[in-house]
């Protein structure tokens, strides 16, 4: 490798200065204009004078912070959106917090089937005079 690098030489010539003109003028062609440098953050877009950018620049970045202090000042509590049902009441991982939701819900429906195999029947709630012979719901 060492001896490749030995065999290879750098061209030193000078290049002339028409080469060089037209070097530039290709470079420049290809040079993308404002509105693109500015598209991609690369120039400022303002009218400010350079001197004064960076200061206008801090003083933007400043008036986001304190922007989003004052919203994160007038934020609801967490048991406010609790309340609001806008947050789940929940100590689970977000990642398992539809699996509980949906065991909470088989669970409920269980409770009730149980409730509903319990429940009495007609015919006793009219012995017991709860309803009468005419409310009877199976007929």
């Amino acid at each position: 490798m060492a001896e490749e690098a030995a065999q290879t030489k750098v061209d030193e010539t000078p290049i002339s200065p028409i080469e060089r003109r037209n070097s530039l003028e290709k470079h420049l062609q290809m040079r993308p204009d404002a509105k693109d440098l500015k598209d991609r953050h690369i120039l400022l877009d303002t009218n400010a004078a350079p001197a004064l950018q960076s200061a206008a620049q801090d003083l933007e970045r400043q008036r986001a912070t304190d922007n989003l202090k004052k919203g994160l000042e007038k934020r609801p509590e967490r048991e406010e959106l609790i309340e609001k049902n806008i947050l789940p009441d929940s100590n689970a991982a977000p990642s398992i917090q539809g699996q509980q939701k949906e065991l909470e819900k088989h669970m409920r429906a269980d409770s009730l089937e149980e409730k509903m195999k319990s429940r009495p029947k007609p015919e006793d709630l009219i012995k017991e005079g709860i309803l009468q012979a005419d409310e009877d719901p199976t007929k």
